[in-house]
């Protein structure tokens, strides 16, 4: 399954690559639009949305906040990366593939997967590992100045 999604994973970075050729090659304004990554997390549905220049690419189950934690809203920019990332405030707990976007918060892989969908994290937001694999490259291509993750009640 992992192989699938990397396969669309890449044509979905060919294709973004190609129109931001032609939109640059067109010499218009609209360049600012192309290599673009919107990772939209709906905290009342559980799920991520991750948009491509404009383009609906992915949508994954997440796992943000339980009742006793808060997950932040609003619009993020990714402040740093790690492959692999141990929490210093949770026994250490592993954080694989971890995109932070605010303080200690992050998108990141989880080994709970049968609580996707549901709130069930400290305040993170939690994807299936292959997801989250995924996500940090694409976030990776791309750049994380070329990325939000915006997230709505």
């Amino acid at each position: 399954m992992h192989n699938a999604i990397s396969a669309k994973l890449i044509n979905v970075a060919a294709a973004a690559l190609t129109g931001a050729a032609l939109l640059f090659g067109a010499g218009s304004g609209a360049a600012h639009a192309a290599n673009k990554i919107v990772a939209r997390v709906s905290l009342s549905q559980q799920v991520m949305e991750v948009s491509v220049d404009g383009r609906p690419a992915f949508a994954w189950k997440v796992s943000t906040g339980d009742g006793a934690h808060v997950t932040p809203t609003g619009s993020f920019k990714p402040t740093r990366m790690h492959e692999m990332w141990y929490s210093k405030k949770y026994d250490n707990a592993p954080m694989p593939h971890s995109v932070f976007f605010s303080g200690g918060y992050a998108v990141h892989a989880t080994n709970a997967i049968k609580r996707l969908g549901q709130p069930a994290s400290h305040g993170c937001v939690r994807l299936h590992p292959d997801n989250a694999a995924d996500f940090y490259q694409l976030v990776e291509m791309f750049g994380p100045t070329n990325t939000s993750i915006v997230i709505v009640k």
